[in-house]
């Protein structure tokens, strides 16, 4: 995992910047049901911002009435934000396991949320972690489960059902975050 230190929540998007990202996952998605099934670089709008062009991770979730249609990511940027973005929103769209995919109809009526990912670290203390501000990853032998710095937000919880609710995502016992064999990671990410 990444030991760089920045607050990506400062990332100075604009307005144009955000409008950019939403737009394109509108149209990664609805590109895939007029029949355009490849995204590369050649294919992708580009952006004008040289922020969009870094390579930061980041996770695109698609909610339905509010509750979750379909969310995938990477962790950490394999490429342009703006590539990933796109890559994200038709993953989120068509290849998450524990959903059936998006059809064109229910499509118009699914909100996005985009996620940029900090640099992810281990967490020194699990007093710190700060519900709304720090997403956590859970690592235990093969096991692995992410949970987004919005999620508990969304969900009320305190710092322990977190934690808790971050070992079942990674499916194991709610208390092995206790466990001094289990890597416990910590991240910040902007929101849009």
């Amino acid at each position: 995992m990444n030991n760089e230190q920045s607050n990506v929540r400062s990332l100075s998007l604009t307005a144009a910047d955000k409008d950019y990202l939403r737009e394109l996952v509108q149209w990664s998605i609805s590109t895939y049901f007029e029949g355009a099934h490849t995204l590369d670089d050649n294919t992708v709008p580009k952006p004008e911002s040289p922020l969009l062009k870094q390579e930061l991770g980041a996770f695109v979730t698609l909610k339905k009435n509010g509750n979750l249609r379909g969310c995938i990511g990477n962790v950490v940027g394999q490429g342009p934000l703006y590539l990933t973005v796109a890559y994200m929103a038709r993953a989120a769209a068509f290849e998450d396991p524990r959903f059936p995919q998006v059809s064109e109809t229910e499509f118009a009526y699914l909100s996005t949320e985009i996620s940029i990912m900090g640099p992810i670290t281990l967490c020194p203390d699990t007093d710190l972690i700060e519900i709304g501000t720090h997403g956590l990853i859970m690592q235990h032998g093969a096991n692995s489960g992410l949970l987004l710095p919005q999620v508990a937000q969304e969900w009320n919880w305190d710092r322990n059902k977190f934690l808790e609710q971050t070992c079942i995502k990674a499916g194991l016992k709610p208390d092995m975050w206790k466990n001094p064999a289990t890597k416990i990671y910590w991240f910040e990410a902007y929101i849009l």
